[in-house]
């Protein structure tokens, strides 16, 4: 019975923690757009992804490798 003075206002003070967090999500924008991330995944880029020096690097190393030479090891460099 004693463990009951402990635990009730413990369990109190938890539910307005949990009440704090959740209103500061909503005051932050938390909730804002539900929808938008699940269809922006969905959603092709329009413009293709611009080559950099590395992409260019690997293209050759795969034509290499697809020749019959050997991959060189990039921990060497």
């Amino acid at each position: 019975m004693e463990s009951l003075y402990l635990l009730i206002p413990f369990s109190v003070l938890l539910v307005f923690v949990i009440a704090l967090i959740f209103w500061r999500s909503l005051k932050g924008g938390q909730f804002d757009d539900l929808e938008g991330p699940g269809f922006r995944i969905l959603m092709d880029d329009d413009l293709p992804r611009a080559r950099t020096a590395a992409d260019e690097e690997k293209k050759t190393e795969r034509d290499g490798a697809a020749a019959g030479e050997p991959l060189r090891d990039l921990q060497d460099k």
